[in-house]
C-alpha cells in the first residue's frame, strides 16, 4: 500500500496541511499525467516532486539548471535523512560514476542533474537501468527561446523521455507567459494539457516605482521609514560594496552578496541577514536562489531588471509569511535608455563570439575535437588579461555561447575537499605496512568518516584530520596529494572559482556553428522584454498588479489597492470626498447667515483650516460665492 501524501508531509516536513494547488498538482502526478505547474517564488514547488516521489517506489530524476540550487535542495533532503545526489560540473568523472551507480544498485530516491549531461552516453547507459518513477523539470521555463533564461540543453529532455516511456513528467515554474506555457507542453512532449497555475497576484505585496535623482537617498527614507529585513538589488558586484558602505556610513546594518565573494564571506553575510543580525543585504541577481526567508518587508531595486519575470521572482521574495510588504524600483532619469543599451549589448556580433570561444580554447590547450564535458576553473580577470579582452564583452560572449549549446559558465561555488579510496581493503593494508609514515593518516581517515571512503566520494575536512594527527593543514594537504599521485586516494581539493564546461568537442573557431537567424531573434525577444519593463514602470494610470498579470496572460479588473497606482487613487478619492464635505458645511453654513472668511474657518476643526481657505478661494472663482457690502461670504443664487 502507498504511504499516504499527507502522512509524508506530516513526517518529512512536519506540515499539517498543503498549501493551495500543491494537493491537486500531486494527484495529477501519482495518476500518471504530464503536469504543468505555475507556483510564484515560495510557492512550495519542490514539494509537488518531492512527496509523490517519496510515496512511490523508484528514483525521481530531478533537472534543475543551477548548481547552488541543487546543492541546497540535496542538502535539505539528506537533512531529512532522505537519500538524494547531486551531478554537475564540478564533479570529476570518478565521482559522477560513483553516483550513477548508487543511483541503479542502491537506494536513491532523488537524482539532481544539470541538463547538459542528459546526452553524455555515461548518463544515458546508466538512466535505462534506474527504476525511474517521476521526472520533475525545474526552471521549466528554460526550455522556450520565447522566455527568459534560455537554455538549449531543456531541449534534450523531450529525447530523455524515449529513454523513460510511460514516466509522468512534472515541469515547475514561478513566471510563464502564456506563449511560454504552451512551448513547455509542446517541447517536453505532453500528450495533453494538465495545467495548474496559482494568480500571479499577491495580496499582500505593494508594487511601486518611484522616480527619483538621488537614488541612495531614496533608499535611506525609505528604509527609515518601513521597518523590517530588506533586499536591495544593484547590477554590479561594486554597487553592492558602495551601496552597503554609503548605508553602514549612515546607520544602516548592511551586507553584501555577488558571486565574486568568496564561500566563507557569502555565506557570513547570508546567514547573518536570514537571523537578523544585519538588517539589509546589499545583492546582484545572484543572490535569492534558494534561500527561504519569509519575512523579508522590502526589495528594493536599485537598478531596472531586464525582464518583468526576473522582476517577478526578485520582488517575490519580500512578504513570503503573508504580511504587508513591499517591492518597489528606484527610477532614474536615464534609467530606461540605460536599459535599451545594456540589452543591446549582450547581444555582442558574431565575430565577437569567434574570438573568445578561439581564446577560452587556447587558454584551456583544448585540441580541436576534445574537451566535450570537460570543466575548468574559470577567472575572468587572468583570462582577460592574458588576451587583452573586456570583461563585460567576455561575459556577454560566453552568455550568448551558451544559448547557443557551446559552453556552460556556473557562477562561483563552494565545493568542500573530497575523498575516495581508490584501492579495496586489502591493497590499502599493504600499502600502509610499505609506507608506514602514511599509516596515521590512513586511520585517522578511516576513524573520521568511516567505510563510506570505500564507496563513494566523502566531504573531508583537512583541519579536523589536522587536529586528530596534531599535525598542520599543509602537511595533510601535502600528504594527500601524494596519495592522490600515487592512485591509492583520490583527492579533490576545495575550491570555490566559477565553473567553465565545454558541452561539445571543440570546434575550429572559424566554423564555430552559429545560428545567426536564431542570435537575431533573441536579440529582438530581449529587446521586447526591456520595453515591456520600461512600459511597466512609466504607466502611471494603471493598477501594478494588472499590469503584472496582464503581462503573464491573466487578465482581471480588479485591484490590488496596495500598489502605487492604487494607494494614490484612494488618497485622491479620500481627498476629493473630504472636499464635497467640506463644500456641503459650508453652504449650509451660509444658507443661515453671510459670515466673515475667518468666522467660517473657526466652525471647522483647526486641521481642514488650509483646506477650507483654498474651497473658499475656489468656490469665490466660480462664481459660487460672493462678498456682501459688509465683506462677508454669501452663496450666490443659481
Amino acid at each position: 500500500m502507498e504511504p499516504n501524501i499527507h502522512q509524508i508531509l506530516q513526517q518529512y516536513w512536519q506540515y499539517s496541511a498543503f498549501r493551495p494547488l500543491q494537493e491537486d498538482i500531486i494527484q495529477s502526478v501519482l495518476a500518471g499525467s504530464d503536469t504543468l505547474a505555475l507556483l510564484p517564488t515560495g510557492g512550495g514547488k519542490s514539494i509537488c516532486f518531492q512527496v509523490p516521489a517519496l510515496a512511490k517506489p523508484g528514483i525521481c530524476l530531478v533537472i534543475s539548471p543551477l548548481i547552488a540550487l541543487m546543492k541546497d535542495q540535496v542538502e535539505q533532503l539528506q537533512k531529512r535523512n532522505i537519500a538524494a545526489v547531486a551531478i554537475h560540473s564540478g564533479l570529476s568523472k570518478h565521482e559522477i560514476d560513483i553516483i550513477l551507480d548508487n543511483c541503479v544498485f542502491g537506494q536513491i530516491k532523488f537524482l539532481y542533474v544539470s541538463p547538459e549531461r542528459l546526452q553524455t552516453s555515461i548518463f544515458r547507459e546508466r538512466v535505462k537501468r534506474m527504476s525511474v518513477s517521476l521526472l520533475a523539470v525545474d526552471e521549466a521555463h528554460c526550455i522556450s527561446q520565447w522566455g527568459y533564461n534560455f537554455r538549449p540543453s531543456y531541449l534534450q529532455i523531450a529525447e530523455l523521455r524515449s529513454l523513460l516511456p510511460n514516466i509522468p513528467v512534472l515541469a515547475l515554474t514561478a513566471t510563464a507567459t502564456e506563449v511560454v506555457k504552451q512551448d513547455i507542453q509542446d517541447k517536453l512532449l505532453f500528450q495533453k494539457a494538465r495545467v495548474f497555475q496559482q494568480s500571479f497576484a499577491r495580496a499582500n505585496l505593494s508594487y511601486s516605482c518611484l522616480p527619483t535623482e538621488d537614488k541612495h537617498g531614496r533608499l535611506l527614507g525609505i528604509l527609515q521609514k518601513v521597518p523590517g529585513s530588506a533586499v536591495v538589488y544593484v547590477r554590479s558586484r561594486r554597487q553592492t560594496g558602495e551601496t552597503a558602505k554609503w548605508l553602514q556610513a549612515r546607520g544602516i546594518s548592511t551586507g553584501i552578496y555577488h558571486a565574486g565573494l568568496s564561500f566563507a564571506d557569502r555565506t557570513k553575510f547570508q546567514q547573518q541577514w536570514i537571523e537578523n543580525k544585519i538588517r539589509v543585504i546589499i545583492a546582484t541577481n545572484a543572490f535569492g536562489m534558494g534561500i527561504d526567508k519569509p519575512d523579508v518587508r522590502l526589495v528594493i531595486h536599485l537598478d531596472l531588471p531586464e525582464t518583468l519575470e526576473a522582476y517577478y521572482q526578485e520582488a517575490g521574495r519580500a512578504g513570503r509569511d503573508g504580511r504587508y510588504s513591499y517591492a518597489t524600483i528606484l527610477l532614474g532619469p536615464a534609467d530606461a535608455e540605460d536599459l535599451r543599451n545594456k540589452v543591446a549589448e549582450a547581444h555582442p556580433p558574431i565575430e565577437t563570439l569567434k574570438r573568445v570561444y578561439q581564446a577560452l580554447a587556447n587558454y584551456y590547450q583544448i585540441a580541436v575535437g576534445s574537451g566535450e564535458f570537460t570543466s575548468f576553473d574559470f577567472q575572468i580577470e587572468d583570462f582577460t588579461r592574458t588576451y587583452k579582452l573586456k570583461a563585460l564583452e567576455v561575459h556577454h560572449a560566453i552568455r550568448k555561447l551558451e544559448t547557443e549549446g557551446l559552453l556552460q559558465l556556473n557562477e562561483a561555488y563552494y565545493a568542500p575537499s573530497k575523498l575516495y579510496f581508490a584501492v579495496n581493503h586489502e591493497e590499502l593494508y599493504k600499502f600502509q605496512v610499505a609506507h608506514h609514515e602514511f599509516d596515521l593518516l590512513l586511520k585517522t581517515l578511516l576513524r573520521i568518516y568511516g567505510g563510506n571512503v570505500y564507496t563513494s566520494f566523502v566531504k573531508i575536512n583537512e583541519r579536523q584530520i589536522a587536529g586528530y594527527m596534531r599535525t598542520t593543514e599543509a602537511a595533510v594537504r601535502k600528504a594527500l596529494e601524494y596519495l592522490n599521485q600515487r592512485n591509492i586516494v583520490e583527492y579533490e581539493p576545495q575550491r570555490e572559482a566559477p565553473q567553465l564546461l565545454f558541452t561539445t568537442p571543440r570546434y575550429d573557431a572559424a566554423n564555430l556553428p552559429l545560428d545567426k537567424f536564431k542570435l537575431t531573434q533573441f536579440r529582438k525577444t530581449a529587446l521586447q522584454k526591456a520595453e515591456a519593463v520600461i512600459n511597466y514602470l512609466e504607466t502611471t494610470s494603471r493598477c501594478r498588479t494588472q499590469l503584472l498579470l496582464r503581462y503573464f496572460g491573466e487578465i482581471t479588473d480588479e485591484l490590488c489597492r496596495v500598489c502605487d497606482f492604487c494607494l494614490t487613487r484612494k488618497k485622491e478619492q479620500r481627498q476629493e470626498d473630504n472636499q464635497k464635505f467640506l463644500q456641503e458645511q459650508i453652504v449650509t453654513h451660509l444658507t443661515q447667515q453671510p459670515l466673515h472668511p475667518k468666522a467660517l474657518v473657526n466652525l471647522f476643526e483647526p486641521k481642514f483650516a488650509a483646506e477650507l481657505t483654498n474651497l473658499i478661494r475656489d468656490m469665490l472663482e466660480k462664481g459660487q460665492l460672493k462678498y456682501n457690502s459688509q465683506s462677508k461670504l454669501q452663496l450666490v443664487k443659481s
